[in-house]
């Protein structure tokens, strides 16, 4: 695989970079910006879930295997963070 590769549809030949939103998207952006107005547990989840659920659509049928590996990044960082955030602190 080529480097260009990487970044086009295997289908269609396309570069596939960014694309327009989908909802797991759409709903962890609002979500998380809620969250961050007002924390909530309810908010912290459903922003949580949805990159979940966008993280692992990614994964699976992302139209380049950058999309694919994005998904990847996405869902650790994610995990990474929110396991940051539960932790107490050491002070």
């Amino acid at each position: 695989m080529s480097p260009d590769d990487f970044f086009r549809n295997p289908t269609t030949g396309e570069v596939v970079i960014a694309q327009p939103p989908n909802a797991p998207a759409v709903l962890f952006t609002t979500a998380a910006l809620l969250d961050r107005l007002r924390p909530n547990p309810v908010t912290r989840a459903v922003a949580l879930t949805s990159l979940a659920w966008w993280s692992v659509g990614e994964i699976a049928a992302g139209d380049s295997p950058f999309r694919r590996v994005l998904g990847a990044v996405g869902g650790v960082a994610g995990f990474v963070l929110t396991r940051r955030r539960a932790l107490p602190s050491a002070a």
